[in-house]
């Protein structure tokens, strides 16, 4: 064979092989990433780079829930409270804090344009609660209904408002996904085994994640696509706990690992988050489990033009 033609069919061959593996370049996407861990540790990371980075090693209660906005505040809910602080500012000034009641938690949050919080406070009296930040004052509440009052840490962690201004809640410990008006008529639910998060998609669907699945769910609660650990058998799969759509149609899912009960090797520590095609296959993976800025656990990670980064309404709140 001709050396030249023998060269290029190997370098065919060689591209074939390279493309079927799955991305680990850490510029792939730029992403803010918050995850549930000892320590309240955020980052944003912009072509495969740290750019900005919050830690709080004496902080009390983990990170179930953030959202970056455009204007660079960020809105986190940790456990034991709810906080907005401007990460443009040298010290990231708190903007407004609030603490949850006690024997409460709160481990979702999402903003209503610039005045008002929506949140989730788990305890013996699970609600809704519409506050406005700019006066302290909450201007709605409604009751939620969980599988045990009694057990206050098991029964939300996720709740996401949707483009029509309803709010999509994840009844972790009472096995459903329920779509809200902002009086508390549920208008939408579907069964589904322990979901920790939701989100209403471009087309109408939902899709819903727990412990060891994703779901995507068409308007009548039928699955119409689903991922599980069994199509990811060599991934190291701890526990999804938020899935993004694409707008290339693949699914960004974080897995997360429980550092309370697993000591963590970065030297063969699980994937932080993986993408996958609408086919099952790993299109990327990150691992970040290295260096200064390691990523640590991962529960959150939003990309530049994630949907909660538009300024929602909540019903006639907005």
């Amino acid at each position: 064979m001709n050396p030249k033609i023998h060269h290029l069919v190997t370098s065919l061959a060689l591209a074939t092989f390279v493309s079927a593996e799955p991305s680990t370049a850490p510029d792939r996407h730029d992403f803010f990433y918050a995850g549930e861990a000892k320590t309240q540790d955020m980052y944003v990371v912009g072509k495969g780079q740290v750019l900005w980075s919050y830690h709080n090693p004496g902080s009390r209660g983990e990170i179930s829930d953030a959202v970056r906005l455009s204007n660079g505040r960020i809105l986190f809910a940790h456990q034991y409270g709810v906080t907005l602080i401007d990460s443009q500012t040298k010290d990231n000034k708190v903007l407004w804090h609030h603490d949850a009641p006690a024997g409460c938690e709160i481990h979702t949050a999402s903003p209503i344009g610039t005045e008002r919080v929506v949140f989730l406070q788990n305890g013996p009296e699970p609600k809704c609660v519409v506050m406005n930040i700019t006066t302290g004052q909450v201007e709605r509440e409604f009751p939620l209904e969980v599988g045990n009052p009694k057990s206050t840490h098991g029964q939300f962690r996720h709740a996401e408002l949707t483009t029509a201004g309803t709010l999509l809640v994840a009844h972790m410990d009472h096995g459903k996904v329920s779509e809200y008006d902002d009086h508390g008529k549920e208008l939408w639910t579907a069964k589904f085994p322990g979901p920790w998060a939701a989100s209403r998609l471009a087309n109408g669907n939902t899709l819903v994640t727990g412990t060891k699945l994703v779901r995507e769910l068409n308007p009548a609660g039928e699955t119409v696509w689903e991922l599980t650990t069994a199509d990811l058998p060599d991934q190291g799969i701890r526990s999804f706990q938020i899935a993004t759509r694409l707008a290339n149609g693949n699914t960004l899912v974080n897995n997360w690992v429980n550092s309370w009960s697993e000591t963590i090797d970065p030297e063969t520590a699980p994937a932080q988050a993986l993408e996958i095609t609408p086919d099952k296959k790993v299109a990327w993976v990150l691992r970040w489990w290295k260096g200064p800025n390691a990523l640590g656990p991962s529960t959150t990670l939003q990309l530049p033009d994630s949907p909660r980064i538009q300024n929602f309404r909540f019903g006639e709140f907005h």
